[in-house]
């Protein structure tokens, strides 16, 4: 995968580059698959954020095309998606490079760790 940096641990922050829609949807993957409406339902109740339909779903074609989510046969006419094993492994590492980012930045506001 040519996009994102290494982090400080020379692991690959695939998500860096990919924008926050992308990471919003891995995050909604993670505990199960959902279909389009279901995403969208669910980043604004975690997040505050509402995606639009095309926000959402060229954040799901990039993320197929990275083989981070994976489409699951239709039910009707909802169309599943859930998250890969490279995609959970590239959210964790996402996740702890923003956490580190975060402390760091914490720290120099004086606002002390989480």
């Amino acid at each position: 995968m040519a996009v994102g940096g290494r982090d400080s641990k020379g692991g690959r922050d695939v998500l860096r580059t990919v924008g926050e829609a992308s990471v919003l949807v891995l995050i909604s993957l993670a505990d199960r698959p959902r279909h389009g409406y279901a995403l969208i339902q669910d980043i604004k109740e975690f997040a505050g954020v509402e995606l639009g339909p095309g926000t959402l779903y060229g954040a799901l074609d990039r993320l197929e095309r990275l083989e981070l989510v994976e489409s699951l046969p239709a039910e009707e006419r909802r169309h599943p998606y859930r998250i890969t094993a490279s995609g959970a492994q590239a959210l964790r590492a996402h996740l702890d490079s923003v956490e580190r980012v975060s402390t760091a930045g914490r720290l120099r506001l004086q606002l002390g760790g989480i």
